[in-house]
């Protein structure tokens, strides 16, 4: 079928399970080629395909509350409630989202681009249901990583307390963004491999979906099937939360799937669908990742899944440069350790973890742990290295703040995709890390605008061991140049261009500093440049010694609020000097999706309007 001309779900109660499977096959297809053009999330889609179309053969969207957790492997829901005319815009700027997104169809109810929220926001949208005496269904699907984020396991509990029902769909495909760990993957895997405990789930299931008396015995008498539960398989972990458990299923065989979700849809009390799926289905390249590249991936070529732009240009990514540094280092430190929520791959890691696997720590999807973790390494004299993303490190405030900076505790945290991340938008823009971390006590935090410089920060915080280190470094690539074994860089302390013709002086950080070098070097407006490696602390010396009759302008690529350009001012204003401060950052707002370009020209920051503000800003000094 023509799937651009797909309107809503609704077409397909009329369809058989031939038609369903031809579907699903389209679908599959159809998402292999628009993300080959565009890039995206491509895996978590090819392993949902027949499970999401499923979900709305047997729900009522919108009516029914069908979302996914965390919203990146909703393409299919997207193409079956009539976006697939759209997608040749994904992730682009002005075009569709990448995750659920409310103001695109009334079919997005919830939207998210965090893991394991999921449940919580489904409970809450359960319980006003049942106190506004409505009737419809509520059906999240979470991941098994997912699923064992703290968030989820705590609404896992309050549901359990509670009458009002949710149908949840377990999507288990033993991977998070790299193949799953822990307790709970051990788990699943045992249920999925256990064939008494099949067999018995099939039985019931079997009798409780094909007779009225079966209904009634999964509806009234549950004490039925307690009986045989407790006598001949142990509990589940759900059940022992309360919540009742129906699987596993096959997630990619619709007689299974349709008939394990009436039989949830018709149950009177909240239950877990175990559906097992493979990511990446359909595409061999996908399929036999298990180190995350086809997660998300960029535009590739469909016949040999290579990349259509390789990018050959002898650089290496920010994050490949901390993780082999650290590396590096760990030969000859025997207490250097290293940790990661589930981003090995994302962070560069992988290395690491494969030569000192001793030492090296995946948490799984769990940032509050991760952060805490921590500290416990760092009381026993260790020296912990953690790669966190900006916008996952928000989800550990209260540890950072708490645990880690209250105590002063030695670590090093490499804040990985600051500022402006590209086409994954709002959800994942690290431009909020600065003002959280900015105001806690006992910190140090250091910006680098280059390789060598991110080395030298790293020397120096195993040489001092003695606060959290905070190395903020952004997405992309950079040259990765070497540095003397033991150079450091000393604490809170600038760097500046040496010149007496200039126009303005500009204080900037991270990257941004080459952008600005490089785009004003050939320019009629001269300007006095300083490289502000630290944000805390600030390097007061130098914020007294560049005040003069010239403007001051701090060009940032993250919030304006708690800034380092309100910081100066700040600074400024408890020591009585007086001088004006121009701050280019981001306003109050969340930013957009897009290019890197396309989201600094919206906001004002590109190169071209930024030189257009500093001559206006110049003639207006002049003439006051």
């Amino acid at each position: 079928m023509d799937l651009n001309k797909i309107k809503d779900p609704s077409f397909l109660k009329e369809l058989d399970i031939r038609q369903l499977n031809e579907l699903a096959g389209e679908i599959r297809q159809f998402l292999i080629n628009s993300i080959s053009q565009t890039g995206g999330h491509l895996s978590s889609n090819l392993g949902v395909v027949e499970l999401t179309i499923a979900l709305h053969y047997v729900f009522n969207s919108p009516e029914d509350k069908i979302f996914f957790d965390v919203g990146h492997q909703s393409y299919v829901h997207k193409i079956l409630t009539g976006r697939a005319n759209q997608f040749a815009t994904l992730r682009k700027y002005g075009g569709l989202s990448g995750f659920q997104k409310r103001c695109e169809s009334e079919h997005d109810c919830f939207e998210a681009g965090h893991s394991s929220t999921a449940l919580s926001a489904a409970i809450g949208m359960a319980v006003a249901r049942d106190l506004n005496h409505q009737n419809f269904h509520v059906i999240p699907v979470i991941g098994d990583a997912a699923m064992v984020g703290g968030e989820s396991l705590e609404a896992l509990n309050h549901l359990g307390s509670i009458n009002n029902k949710v149908i949840i769909i377990l999507n288990d495909n033993q991977m998070a963004i790299g193949k799953s760990i822990g307790g709970f993957g051990e788990f699943l895997s045992s249920v999925r491999i256990s064939g008494t405990y099949n067999n018995l789930k099939e039985d019931y299931r079997n009798l409780t979906s094909h007779n009225k008396f079966g209904q009634m015995i999964f509806n009234v008498s549950k004490r039925i099937k307690d009986f045989v539960k407790h006598g001949l398989i142990d509990d589940t972990i759900f059940e022992d939360f309360g919540v009742e458990y129906l699987g596993p299923v096959n997630g990619h065989n619709f007689d299974d799937l349709i008939r394990v979700l009436n039989l949830a849809k018709n149950s009177k009390s909240s239950v877990v669908v175990h559906v097992v799926t493979k990511k990446g289905r359909g595409y061999k390249f996908a399929e036999n990742d298990k180190s995350g590249k086809w997660h998300g991936i960029a535009p590739f070529n469909i016949a040999d899944g290579t990349l259509k732009n390789p990018g050959k240009n002898g650089k290496v990514s920010w994050s490949k440069v901390v993780a082999d540094y650290i590396e590096m280092k760990m030969a000859s430190d025997q207490d250097i350790v290293a940790i990661t929520p589930a981003m090995i791959h994302g962070s560069a890691m992988d290395s690491l973890f494969k030569h000192y696997p001793d030492r090296c720590f995946d948490v799984g999807i769990a940032e509050e742990h991760a952060l805490t973790f921590t500290c416990g390494l760092s009381l026993a004299k260790k020296k912990p290295f953690i790669s966190v993303y900006s916008s996952f490190l928000q989800r550990a405030y209260d540890q950072i703040n708490h645990d880690l900076a209250r105590m002063d505790l030695s670590c090093l945290i490499c804040v990985d995709r600051c500022g402006f991340v590209g086409a994954d938008g709002p959800t994942h823009h690290g431009v909020f890390d600065l003002g959280i971390l900015n105001q806690l006590p006992n910190v140090i935090i250091c910006a680098p605008n280059d390789s060598a410089n991110t080395k030298r920060f790293i020397n120096t915080y195993l040489k001092n061991n003695d606060h959290p280190y905070i190395l903020r470094i952004p997405r992309g690539e950079i040259e990765n140049n070497e540095i003397e074994e033991d150079e450091i860089l000393p604490i809170g302390k600038w760097q500046i261009d040496i010149t007496n013709d200039y126009d303005v002086t500009v204080i900037s950080y991270g990257q941004n500093v080459t952008r600005i070098n490089e785009y004003f070097k050939d320019k009629e407006i001269k300007i006095r440049l300083v490289n502000a490696l630290y944000i805390k602390p600030m390097d007061t010396q130098m914020l007294q010694d560049i005040v003069d009759d010239k403007p001051l302008v701090v060009y940032e690529t993250d919030l304006k609020i708690n800034s380092l350009a309100s910081n100066i001012a700040y600074y400024y204003s408890q020591n009585k000097i007086l001088k004006n401060i121009y701050s280019f950052g981001v306003d109050d707002h969340y930013s957009t999706q897009g290019t890197i370009d396309e989201i600094l020209k919206d906001e004002g920051l590109d190169m071209d309007s930024f030189y257009q503000r500093i001559k206006e800003i110049i003639n207006e000094e002049r003439t006051n």
